[in-house]
């Protein structure tokens, strides 16, 4: 007789079964309750069907409302799309369909590609599948039957991944009811499971494989939730996200714009250039005190880049370019090889600037900061407005410390991120460590050193926030050459966007052979610290941007205030008006057009200008003005003296507000 097999449950108790019970036995040993509930479980931590033979090891029965069983639900929405499609258009060919991020798609081929108006009826026949609530079941086949039904089926691309699926896995089948599809699994116990709260989002062309030699399909995405109000919540997030595009936004607002002749950089407008300057000019006030600012060479010959590694894991998202001399003689073969590249980091050039003279221990840490414009390749279809580019600027900077240093170096690096981000409004951050990741450089005795510190600093930057900065761990996620925190945070609309970063790195000192000398009077090895707060200025202004829906902060917006008139015979006024809100250092445009006031207030309104003044008349003879914020209805009349220091307080940035009022105590 076999043995029993042995399973833990989360609890630790401990439970034998027989050999070949199930998942799905094993829920009903527990309750009948709980059976019903369930849609998998999960071995050792791996997912798996209800139907699967339980082995030794550690059992957690998975539910609808278990986080992992989203992705089920997902990836079953999937085969019921598939099978909707096929119900709907015989003759139709599935490919792939996986679960992504937020949600799901299927590549079809199809003679006429699907359009928008076809969800509809795909969603309707969805939901009579799920409503007939038929069983998954897997079956293992050969790879000669894989091959021959799907053949008889007119299932070419199946074929295909048949013939790609290693011979030491297991070749297996899905059925719901009499559908099925060649699939990896896992899958819930039935279409039923999956719920009414999905929807199809939109069709998209892509290429078999995502090769553009191959024939092109028909991509339908879609997405599903456990629940109607994690749809609608989630779908809501879409629509409010759609109204802060920073593209649109940055239209509207005259800030930028993009072209085929510059593909992935940035023509900034003269609005936009001023909200870069401000972001610049605030991080450099910032600096203050405590770093060098320095400016590293944009070209370099590809020696440098070669010593520091990227030549070798990072070329083919570099911009090279051969000397001049080398176009202009292409027979000479010395010129020839002759090479360079556009910087994609700022890195290996600090480490030079940090080498250049002799380093006492005294003068440590070093801290070199620079606002440093970069070039990275990015596929084209991969370039998103100033979100995703391929010329950028990095708010950079490298601190060269001691190791006793690099604690300290790190919270005060941590200090000044999170103020940077409350300055922005942005109050909710999760600080992660990413530890070691399987292929890295330096010894394990160093690792385990590096990671202890940034260990202990975590712990820190939880207890001196008072629990309100959230912290976590993200195994094996860290760079080759060290550890690193990574910062995120949370936009009005509940979004999360990794921007800064505080990089241990031992890897680029001793490439370079950068040292300083210790106390001892011998030559050491200092720790490189890489940090980054908003990471790409042009990715974090557009998070701005839709972060406040362009109504920017008034000290953050390029165009403050427009004094508008009602009548020319204010238009004098209102230059008055103009004049003294510029000498009190805010930016101001007017508009004396014979326009009704109304179409002003509206048009500029549009533009997402913070501050509209309007002066008619009475205002002119009382020296008063009327004061409309952007995205209300009321106005607010106040002496013209008391509103140009109530905007010039409101202009100030909060920095220089903190610096004021520390010189006021």
């Amino acid at each position: 007789m076999s043995a029993s097999v042995s399973l833990t449950f989360p609890d630790g108790s401990i439970r034998d079964y027989a050999p070949g019970t199930t998942g799905a036995q094993v829920a009903e040993s527990i309750s009948k309750s709980l059976a019903k509930k369930a849609v998998a479980i999960a071995l050792d931590g791996t997912l798996r069907d209800l139907s699967d033979p339980v082995v030794n090891g550690k059992i957690e029965i998975v539910t609808r409302t278990d986080p992992r069983a989203l992705e089920l639900i997902r990836h079953d929405a999937a085969h019921v799309m598939a099978e909707a499609v096929q119900e709907l258009w015989p003759g139709t060919q599935v490919t792939i369909g996986p679960v992504i991020e937020n949600g799901f798609y299927y590549d079809f081929a199809k003679d006429e590609p699907f359009t928008p108006d076809d969800l509809p009826k795909i969603e309707k026949r969805m939901k009579e599948i799920i409503q007939r609530n038929k069983p998954f079941t897997k079956e293992v086949w050969s790879r000669n039957k894989a091959k021959e039904v799907f053949e008889a089926k007119g299932e070419k691309y199946k074929v295909e991944l048949v013939d790609a699926i290693p011979e030491d896995q297991d070749l297996k089948i899905y059925y719901q009811g009499d559908w099925f599809d060649l699939c990896r699994g896992p899958h819930m116990a039935s279409t039923g499971q999956i719920g009414m709260a999905f929807k199809l989002m939109k069709v998209a062309g892509a290429y078999w494989r995502g090769d553009s030699n191959n024939p092109m399909l028909t991509r339908i995405y879609g997405t599903a939730f456990a629940e109607q109000d994690d749809l609608d919540r989630y779908l809501h997030i879409l629509a409010e996200a759609e109204k802060r595009d920073h593209r649109k936004l940055g239209r509207e607002m005259d800030l930028f714009h993009f072209q085929e002749e510059g593909p992935g950089v940035v023509f900034w407008h003269g609005k936009g250039w001023r909200m870069f300057q401000t972001l610049t000019s605030y991080m450099r006030r910032r600096l203050e005190g405590t770093y060098q600012e320095v400016n590293a060479p944009q070209i370099l010959d590809k020696s440098l880049w070669e010593t520091s590694g990227h030549w070798g894991w990072y070329q083919e998202n570099m911009f090279a370019v051969k000397s001049a001399h080398a176009f202009m003689n292409p027979d000479d073969e010395e010129a020839d090889q002759k090479v360079f590249a556009l910087k994609p980091m700022n890195c290996p050039g600090h480490v030079q600037i940090f080498k250049h003279g002799l380093k006492s221990y005294r003068e440590l840490p070093v801290r070199l900061a620079e606002f440093g414009n970069v070039h990275r390749y990015e596929a084209s279809g991969a370039l998103h407005g100033l979100m995703r580019v391929r010329g950028f600027t990095q708010d950079d900077a490298h601190v060269f410390c001691t190791e006793d240093q690099m604690a300290a170096e790190c919270l005060r690096i941590n200090d000044l991120i999170l103020s940077v981000y409350e300055d922005f409004g942005f109050s909710e951050v999760v600080v992660k460590l990413s530890t070691r990741p399987e292929k890295r450089v330096g010894t394990d005795d160093l690792w385990d050193r590096a990671e202890s510190v940034m260990m202990e600093v975590l712990k820190q930057i939880e207890e001196q926030s008072g629990g309100r900065i959230k912290t976590g761990i993200l195994p094996g996620e860290g760079a080759f050459y060290g550890p690193k925190f990574e910062y995120t945070l949370r936009d009005a609309i509940g979004r999360e966007w990794q921007c800064g970063t505080t990089q241990v790195d031992f890897n680029l000192p001793e490439r370079f052979g950068a040292f300083y000398i210790d106390d001892k009077s011998e030559k050491k090895q200092p720790v490189m610290i890489h940090r980054a707060i908003c990471g790409s200025m042009e990715r974090f202004l557009g998070i701005l941007i839709e972060n406040f829906a362009g109504h920017m902060p008034l000290w953050f917006a390029p165009l403050q205030v427009v004094v508008a008139t009602i009548t020319s015979d204010a238009d004098d006024y209102g230059r008055e008006v103009a004049e003294a809100l510029r000498d009190a250092g805010l930016q101001v445009e007017t508009d004396f057009r014979n326009e009704k006031i109304n179409y002003k207030v509206r048009e500029h309104s549009v533009t997402k200008v913070p501050v509209i003044i309007v002066c008619g008349k009475r205002e002119a003879e009382e020296k008063t003005v009327n004061i409309r914020r952007l995205g209300s209805q009321d106005q607010v009349s106040m002496p013209l003296t008391e509103a140009v220091a109530v905007l010039a307080g409101e202009a100030t940035a909060p920095d220089v507000r903190r610096k004021l009022a520390r010189k006021m105590a």
